[in-house]
């Protein structure tokens, strides 16, 4: 079965030329496709202004971190890169900074994959938004893509516009929020038991209470005992047959 970097590589990218002000300036067939937008119309937008609203901070993280790097080429760290979530798709996203000969920066270069299909599955029911569910979930470390199974992740850690995601003692980030992926697991194995957390309830051994807070203990080396809120203990309990 071919390793999912040899996949990769098999991907036709969205790549989209940006000018040093973040105005598109060039925009490749498949990334008009992907975005849904034609060629002609987005020439001179702004980028943000390609991506739904709630993906808008994510971008414009990737942008600052990217002109925060600025420097001569030779020098310049890899892409910056991360995940986001759009409405059934999952995209991976990298931005490298041009520059011209004297070393300036001169614009970016955004190119995009779209990891739907080697990580979801069947739709879920989001309402409005029709999302697939994943069936593996896309972690990023040391500048390489790894896809998880799902019965190996214990708990799932909220990060900002990141996720954490713990896997038997291993650590992995996740560019996609907690509240975007509560929209795409399973909700029968995944619960969000915290404002913070989501966990894995396969991978749950015990339900201890300390004072008038309780906490589930995962299946893990370190026996991570995890918050319940309080707004979450009687659907918690419940689970458990508890309640």
């Amino acid at each position: 079965m071919p390793t999912f970097e040899h996949r990769l590589q098999q991907f036709d990218p969205g790549v989209i030329w940006l000018d040093r002000d973040h105005h598109v300036s060039g925009i490749n067939g498949v990334a008009s496709q992907i975005l849904g937008v034609r060629v002609g119309d987005v020439l001179g937008q702004e980028v943000l202004q390609l991506h739904p609203e709630k993906s808008r901070d994510k971008i414009a993280w990737l942008l600052q971190s990217a002109r925060e790097t600025d420097g001569c080429p030779v020098a310049s760290p890899p892409p910056m890169t991360m995940m986001i979530n759009i409405p059934d798709r999952v995209l991976l996203i990298k931005l490298s900074r041009i520059f011209g000969a004297n070393g300036e920066a001169v614009g970016s270069c955004l190119v995009f994959f779209d990891l739907t299909d080697v990580t979801s599955g069947e739709v879920a029911d989001g309402g409005s938004e029709h999302r697939r569910r994943l069936f593996k979930l896309p972690v990023y470390k040391h500048q390489r893509v790894m896809l998880l199974n799902m019965d190996d992740v214990v708990y799932l850690k909220a990060g900002g516009h990141y996720t954490e995601v713990s896997m038997d003692g291993e650590h992995y980030l996740c560019n996609l929020s907690l509240a975007d992926l509560q929209g795409r697991l399973d909700e029968e194995r995944f619960v969000r038991v915290h404002r913070s957390y989501m966990v894995n309830l396969r991978r749950a051994v015990a339900l201890e209470r300390e004072q008038e807070q309780y906490l589930l203990v995962m299946d893990d080396p370190d026996q991570t005992r995890i918050p319940v809120s309080r707004t979450n203990t009687t659907h918690v309990k419940g689970l458990f047959g508890l309640a």
